[in-house]
């Protein structure tokens, strides 16, 4: 890693990383709760809803976020089998993934970005979003997602007897929503094709949002260079990472 760059020691980084990831989880699973178990949805809290689908939806980027934390050994440096169950039991609570299926398609993201070896790229459509969403949608979302999701919302529907719109409000649109912010901000707009080119052999570009802007979009995911360049780096130290890279050097 650059000079300029924070090194963490690893238990510091172990102890950060799995706290929030704890934070997280908890507050994602007991707004998860609440919605479906408690909340009950009606003409007059349609905007309650919304709101509880706003933030499920930017918890559950959260969710994927740590579960590619995991994939990188970031998470839980020199726990490989804590990785594992942390970031597998993430991800098939987000949508039934499986866990080695994602992290063999994510290291061949990161050996080929932004080509027409990479998964998570269209070399069709390097510059429309909804051609571009759609493949990132059909070589994900296959049967075992499908069948995951299906069954819950059967279980909540039939069994626990929750309405449908309901289901719809605060499970589906979260879900669908989330998949959409971490492919808009953590795939097209750091790789997308476009007038400015790439600055190196990443093909991946950052945004220039703030600290608090690039939390909110998608947990500095949007500090795609700086992740591919140095890919052991920690979410929450990616804006630490940024700064040590804009720093001038010294003489």
């Amino acid at each position: 890693m650059s000079q300029h760059t924070p090194v963490i020691a690893r238990a510091a980084q172990a102890g950060i990383g799995l706290g929030l990831a704890v934070l997280i989880f908890a507050a994602w699973l007991s707004l998860h709760i609440y919605a479906i178990f408690v909340f009950e949805l009606s003409w007059s809290n349609v905007p309650l809803a919304l709101a509880i689908a706003a933030v499920q939806c930017w918890l559950s980027v959260g969710l994927f976020i740590i579960s590619h934390d995991a994939m990188h050994g970031s998470l839980g440096p020199g726990m490989p089998r804590l990785n594992s169950a942390i970031g597998g039991g993430l991800l098939f609570l987000y949508a039934g993934f499986g866990w080695r299926r994602m992290r063999d398609a994510h290291f061949e993201h990161h050996r080929h970005p932004g080509s027409e070896s990479d998964p998570d790229f269209d070399h069709a459509n390097p510059r429309s979003f909804w051609r571009w969403y759609r493949t990132f949608l059909t070589r994900y979302f296959g049967w075992q997602s499908i069948l995951y999701v299906s069954t819950i919302v059967t279980i909540y529907w039939l069994v626990v007897g929750v309405s449908m719109a309901q289901i719809v409000l605060v499970f589906g649109l979260p879900a669908i929503a989330s998949s959409m912010q971490l492919f808009y901000f953590g795939t097209y707009r750091p790789h997308r094709h476009d007038a400015d080119g790439f600055a190196d052999r990443h093909n991946a570009r950052s945004d220039a949002f703030s600290p608090l802007v690039s939390l909110a979009t998608c947990f500095h995911f949007g500090y795609h260079h700086e992740h591919h360049r140095f890919p052991q780096t920690p979410w929450w130290a990616l804006p630490s990472c940024r700064r040590g890279l804009a720093e001038p050097k010294r003489s």
